[in-house]
């Protein structure tokens, strides 16, 4: 499936890096994201998702290769990265290595002041990333006296305060429970609805069909599949043999097509409440 290069905000062309112990974190990556897509990058741990994603904000420099913004070569210059940063915010898995400052206010302030931008500014940004992610009434609480889906609000907040194009978020869903989940997957779609670039790193493929529109899959550092999310019924075989799992609805309504209890050329569910709806339609029994 190819890509419209009009399209592509963000790309990586044949990206290799390996890390001083001699670990290896990509090998001839290629991979490109679309402007406006909401895309989920699936893989087994040290397939090379967290390395990639460092490269894309400009903490690591890719050793051969080149990361393109607007079909631009990455400048790594200070003025170049802090360009780059204000354009590509990134949340990292664990809160606690984002969060430095004393109050979540400060905190969410930290990024746009570097900017240099005037207080007024700073400040009216702050209250609006506060209130994109549901945190307003907390933002003169202490960072460290917030619980943990609490403090990935505000890295989320704190990132937003740059006014990104693109929203990067290694394992958003890491550590949440199902609630704070639902609460910031809502928070994501609102988001992605104002027009954002989301990126997602997940090991949850049932959340990745149901949430992205595309899916790319990392395998031993390189970029080794890429679908449309509606795709992932017809390739669950494939995903099999990455050992990523396949998504448990579309699984499940395979086999009651299958069985006959559901109609063939029906739309695929993406989510369990979808199949639900389809199988009452046709049982008639409400669930």
């Amino acid at each position: 499936m190819t890509t419209s290069q009009s399209r592509v905000i963000l790309e990586m062309r044949d990206i290799s890096f390996r890390y001083p112990n001699g670990g290896r974190g990509l090998e001839q990556c290629s991979i490109s994201f679309e402007r406006g897509m909401r895309t989920a990058l699936l893989g087994l741990n040290g397939a090379g998702k967290t390395t990639l994603f460092l490269q894309c904000n400009g903490v690591l420099r890719p050793q051969s290769g080149e990361v393109l913004l607007d079909g631009v070569p990455l400048n790594y210059s200070r003025l170049g990265l802090r360009t780059l940063r204000s354009r590509i915010g990134l949340v990292f898995q664990n809160p606690d290595s984002q969060l430095f400052s004393a109050s979540v206010r400060e905190d969410v302030s930290f990024g746009p002041l570097n900017l240099g931008l005037p207080i007024t500014v700073v400040r009216d940004r702050v209250e609006q990333s506060l209130a994109a992610v549901g945190m307003s009434d907390f933002a003169d609480r202490p960072v460290h006296a917030l619980s943990y889906g609490q403090k990935k609000r505000v890295c989320i907040a704190g990132v937003l305060a740059m006014a990104p194009e693109v929203l990067i978020l290694d394992e958003p869903m890491a550590g949440l429970d199902a609630a704070m989940q639902t609460e910031l997957a809502a928070v994501l779609d609102e988001l992605h609805d104002k027009g954002m670039t989301i990126i997602i790193a997940t090991h949850d493929i049932d959340f990745a069909y149901q949430w992205a529109d595309r899916i790319n899959v990392l395998e031993a550092g390189r970029c080794a599949a890429t679908w449309d999310a509606i795709e992932l019924p017809q390739v669950i075989d494939n995903l099999k043999r990455f050992g990523i799992g396949v998504p448990k609805v579309a699984e499940l309504h395979r086999h009651l097509l299958d069985a006959g209890l559901v109609t063939a050329g029906s739309p695929i569910p993406r989510s369990h409440h979808q199949l639900l709806q389809q199988v009452s339609l046709l049982s008639g029994f409400r669930f």
